[in-house]
């Protein structure tokens, strides 16, 4: 599956084709305090890893490389996933990010020309930015381009150092800095552009002389310094573009971003979203103009919405499609598609599998799954549709079961077109309903119905008469009973007097 950028670019595609990305994905992550990989954990409808991965996708590499270690086995089966031509490459030990892309870079010793470095936890990076990064790395004929952003807090960041004529001189890690070097706000992102025959020249001289005992990659800038070689940076337009995920809070923070973003999108794009706040809209959603997303409303996965169709208030809608001018309210559906101008909820839930016609109706406390309910066709309330096909113009009466399940196997049901289904209809699967037949209300049906038929599956009343009065005698009931006998009280005529043998 090709990952589509997640954050709509504001900025026209450009060319900005580079030979290989490497992703730096290996790290353990710790403060998430998970038993999840850090890059797996998800915002928007995506893991924190394919943010990045669609991103990068959007320089056309030629290659791209993840670095794994922890978790591995998870990560490289989401690899194969999302992004099955990205190539995993293992970090056997974590030796620092200098020893990550020595890895990835041996993976590939055939590899020259342009290489962008990135993080893999950084899910608000936008194409616009890396073509912004690698364009600036080209104008500037640089060896090495560093993205970097303001931040009013840099505490945990290292630190961009420049010369006097704007070059990066070099970046020193927090830990590693002096009270100086502290208070520049110029931070380094963890992205870069290399040219990859300098870069792999400069990794084999990287020594673990820091405090963490680890391979820097911002070492390498300061080895091109060295011999040289110019070392550019590029400022990101904003600083959520480069911002790093580390525990749960920044998690949130993260999905609160994307939210922002992708819906200022879509509203630009003609969406009504009325209230923003409380509207969750995932990245591989689409949306068309004219639609209304009213408050509480959340979009998950690959679902789509037509021009001139209403969701919500307070509705999910998962992997399901909705139809033009249809209205979905106060629902849950999962992989289910919603036909033009039919109507959903409220308080529904449409289950895999199932389709609503043109017009069609799944009204209020109605279940259905696996169900293909025709054109016009009509489940007012309170019924369970599983397994069937409801034909065009076809009513189902309210408290309707479709009884599916026989404890091993489910089985399916067929209503015809312009049938009435009575309420209270039990139907036993598998069963037949001809075209414009009609159940009686109560009845439980086991056989087919002709059609035309009226089918009636009940047995017939029987009354025992004054049984609450001698079976439950001083109850409310039994005086209920004994005072709604024939003329009002029982033994009184309907003047109150007592009618035994009157007129006689």
């Amino acid at each position: 599956m090709s990952l589509a950028p997640s954050t709509p670019s504001s900025t026209p595609p450009g060319p900005a084709p580079v030979d290989a990305v490497v992703v730096l994905a290996a790290g353990e992550g710790t403060r998430m305090k998970s038993r999840t990989p850090k890059v797996l954990h998800a915002v928007a409808g995506r893991s924190l890893l394919g943010h990045v991965l669609a991103a990068a996708g959007e320089l056309s590499p030629e290659r791209v490389v993840v670095v794994v270690g922890a978790g591995r086995d998870h990560v490289v089966a989401h690899l194969s996933a999302i992004e099955p031509d990205a190539v995993p490459v293992v970090q056997e030990r974590q030796g620092g990010t200098g020893h990550a892309v020595r890895t990835a870079l041996e993976a590939m010793p055939e590899l020259t020309g342009t290489l962008v470095v990135a993080a893999g936890d950084t899910p608000l990076l936008t194409p616009a930015t890396l073509r912004a990064l690698v364009e600036g790395h080209r104008t500037a004929g640089a060896s090495a381009t560093v993205l970097t952003a303001l931040l009013e807090d840099p505490t945990g960041y290292g630190r961009v150092l420049r010369d006097a004529t704007g070059g990066v001189a070099a970046i020193v890690e927090h830990r590693d800095a002096t009270p100086e070097e502290r208070a520049v706000r110029e931070i380094n992102s963890g992205i870069y552009v290399f040219a990859v025959e300098q870069l792999r020249a400069a990794l084999g001289r990287l020594t673990t002389d820091n405090a963490q005992g680890e391979e820097y990659l911002t070492d390498v800038l300061a080895i091109l310094r060295e011999q040289g070689r110019p070392v550019a940076a590029v400022t990101a337009p904003d600083a959520l573009d480069v911002a790093g995920v580390n525990d749960r809070a920044q998690l949130a923070q993260a999905g609160a971003a994307l939210r922002d973003r992708l819906l200022l999108h879509w509203m630009r794009a003609g969406v009504t979203v009325v209230d923003p706040l409380t509207t969750w809209v995932d990245a591989d959603v689409a949306l068309a103009p004219d639609v209304t997303l009213l408050p509480g409303v959340r979009l998950h996965g690959g679902t789509t919405v037509a021009a001139g169709a209403v969701v919500g208030p307070d509705t999910t809608l998962v992997d399901t499609e909705v139809g033009e001018g249809a209205v979905v309210r106060s629902s849950t559906c999962e992989g289910a598609r919603v036909g033009t101008g039919a109507t959903v909820g409220p308080y529904t839930f449409l289950r895999p599998g199932t389709v609503l016609g043109a017009g069609a109706k799944a009204g209020g406390f109605v279940e259905m799954k696996n169900a293909v309910l025709g054109e016009e066709a009509k489940v007012p309330h309170l019924s369970y549709v599983g397994d069937a096909e409801v034909g065009a113009g076809t009513n189902v009466g309210a408290a309707t079961i479709f009884a599916n399940y026989d404890g091993v196997a489910k089985h399916r049901t067929k209503v015809g077109d312009h049938v009435r289904i009575g309420s209270d209809t039990v139907l036993v699967a598998p069963v037949t309903v001809g075209d414009g037949a009609y159940t009686a209300a109560g009845s439980v049906v086991t056989e087919d119905v002709p059609p035309g038929a009226l089918a009636v599956g009940r047995s017939r009343q029987g009354n025992v008469d004054g049984w609450v009065e001698r079976r439950r005698p001083g109850t409310s009931s039994a005086r209920a009973a004994a005072g709604s006998g024939p003329g009002g009280r029982q033994g009184e005529d309907g003047n109150g007097n007592d009618s035994e043998g009157a007129g006689r």
